[in-house]
């Protein structure tokens, strides 16, 4: 029985790069596989046999080569023997030389769709890499009835993979260049055809432009990435009558962020980031605009949800400025706040009154009253009591 090392790990090595998932393929049955290794294992329906830690499946086809012209991308149809002699498809080495990202066959998308986002996903790995011209003509052949019918997770696997490389808009525009936004990313269907904003702002940049610029600069944070792609999807929601401004849209897109993420199966996580981006990323916008009180419900908001470091990345990226250095120094601030023993555990009371105290270590803060590192003791220091609270039950929600 031959055994074969398979696909991207072949890839990687030929690339000079660590490979980080070893994938075998072997001649022959899985039960002579199982009767020759007898401490492997048979794993699911789908041939798939684990031995010593590492996947092993049944070669596709009659012969190798017919394994190889049945995978998804040329770049991944490649083997190696037990004596280190390659095999590969006739087109493969001349892609790797050439950076080219094309279907191993004819009909490789349609035989498996979703092979569309993991298409999207290498562009979004590979971003100096191009797309071959049969591969965007398979994406716009691909019956939508067939993406819709996969399974979330698969998707969303593709998608979170895109998140964490180095140009993760990639993703969409491949999509968005096949036609093939719709049905898991329909939202942003229209997106090419709605102006991001004022001319003064945005240029002539499309809702799309905009937002994988924005997942573009938010590289190497992958829930950062996420939650530009999520941010500005209230656009689409705006009157067009209205266009180019969309006034209000940060309320808008809460519930259709959120309905993208439902709809990928994604983490409670990715729901609470995408919600956050929507509705906060206009407001840290403006930060240096905000007064002592709403800078202080902004920052112990985004905190309470654990998402500042991503939040951030993402204002500087949307924004073009740099508020996450000056939001991480007032955010220490608040985190050093102690809130005084007697008025703990007292509801609606202790978070107007640990408000209260954080209101004035940022005022404190800013009027030169602390330096870094030092500890915090505003009733010593004689700092005056902030403007009046929000509702006491926002308080202890928040609080």
């Amino acid at each position: 029985m031959n055994v074969y090392l398979v696909g991207g790990a072949v890839r990687d090595l030929l690339l000079g790069r660590l490979p980080r998932e070893w994938d075998y393929a072997f001649d022959g049955s899985r039960q002579a596989f199982l009767a020759e290794h007898p401490d492997a294992e048979a794993v699911g329906a789908v041939q798939v046999c684990l031995w010593r830690g590492c996947e092993f499946m049944p070669l596709r086809g009659a012969s190798l080569l017919d394994d190889l012209r049945a995978r998804d991308l040329t770049i991944n149809a490649l083997a190696l023997d037990a004596a280190g002699r390659l095999h590969c498809h006739p087109q493969a080495l001349h892609d790797l030389r050439h950076r080219l990202l094309r279907p191993a066959s004819p009909t490789a998308l349609a035989d498996d769709p979703g092979r569309a986002f993991r298409l999207a996903r290498f562009a979004a790995c590979l971003p100096d890499w191009r797309l071959a011209p049969e591969a965007e003509e398979q994406l716009h052949r691909l019956a939508p009835a067939a993406l819709a019918a996969l399974p979330a997770e698969r998707v969303a696997r593709e998608l979170l993979k895109a998140l964490d490389g180095p140009a993760p808009g990639r993703f969409l525009r491949v999509l968005a260049a096949g036609g093939r936004l719709s049905p898991w990313f329909a939202e942003l269907e229209e997106a090419g055809r709605i102006p991001a904003g004022p001319p003064l702002w945005h240029g002539d940049a499309s809702v799309l432009d905009h937002t994988c610029t924005v997942m573009d600069r938010c590289a190497g944070d992958a829930l950062a990435a996420w939650m530009a792609l999520c941010h500005d999807l209230g656009k689409l929601r705006t009157p067009p009558d209205r266009w180019p401004h969309h006034y209000g849209h940060d309320a808008l897109g809460v519930p259709v962020a959120q309905a993208l993420c439902r709809r990928l199966a994604l983490s409670n996580l990715h729901l609470k980031a995408a919600g956050t981006a929507c509705a906060e990323h206009m407001r840290a916008g403006r930060y240096d605009e905000l007064g002592v009180g709403t800078r202080r419900d902004l920052l112990w908001r985004v905190e309470r949800q654990g998402l500042s470091r991503p939040f951030w990345r993402l204002v500087d990226a949307d924004s073009r400025h740099d508020w996450s250095e000056r939001a991480e120094k007032e955010l220490a601030v608040l985190r050093a706040v102690r809130l005084p023993h007697e008025w703990r555990n007292r509801g609606p009371e202790s978070a107007r009154q640990l408000r209260e105290l954080h209101c004035a270590a940022l005022a404190a803060a800013a009027d030169g009253f602390l330096r870094e590192g030092e500890p915090l003791s505003l009733a010593r220091k004689g700092v005056p009591p902030p403007a009046p609270s929000p509702s006491p039950n926002a308080l202890y929600r928040e609080g």
